[in-house]
């Protein structure tokens, strides 16, 4: 019952981070196009990202050769944060 439980709440935090990726993708694709700032889907992209952006750009620099890496890191930061989640809560659902 209670492996059930932590087994979809599991997927639900895998669905989340790939919906989150999709979004970093996304913004990212938007920056080479320059849409309106002033749509409501640009807003909600741009607040829902630059937060991590602005966490990563203050560990690390990020701009290389006036190419800014922050979206690339940060999808790779929340593929090995998903790895480690499923693999955490299929040692507890299994263990």
């Amino acid at each position: 019952m209670m492996g059930g439980i932590v087994s979809g709440l599991g997927g639900i935090v895998h669905s989340l981070l790939t919906v989150y990726i999709w979004v970093v993708i996304i913004g990212a694709l938007l920056t080479w196009v320059r849409p309106d700032p002033y749509n409501p889907i640009v807003q909600i992209i741009y607040r829902l990202t630059e937060p991590a952006y602005r966490l990563i750009r203050k560990t690390m620099p990020t701009v290389f050769n006036g190419l800014d890496l922050a979206p690339i890191i940060l999808i790779i930061i929340l593929q090995v944060l998903d790895v480690i989640l499923v693999n955490l809560i299929n040692a507890v659902v299994l263990g």
